[in-house]
């Protein structure tokens, strides 16, 4: 596969994924991902981003204002 933007190589990868909910913080470790070599973009496939909707989900409500998590233990 082709980076979108430069053209570069992508290759399988893992990368922290962060988001910003109202005022939370979730930080997601070691999500599997498809990274370019050149740029750094990085994809993810459809499963991933389910499961990181989940997560999200899970954690979107917890009283914790910023959430440090593992993908694969999450």
């Amino acid at each position: 596969m082709t980076c979108f933007y430069c053209k570069g190589e992508m290759e399988e990868s893992t990368t922290t994924h962060v988001v910003e909910i109202c005022d939370r913080i979730i930080v997601i470790k070691h999500v599997p991902c498809l990274k370019c070599k050149q740029c750094g973009e990085v994809v993810y496939t459809g499963s991933v981003l389910e499961r990181l909707e989940q997560i999200i989900e899970q954690l979107e409500n917890t009283l914790m204002e910023v959430a440090i998590v593992n993908y694969s233990a999450a």
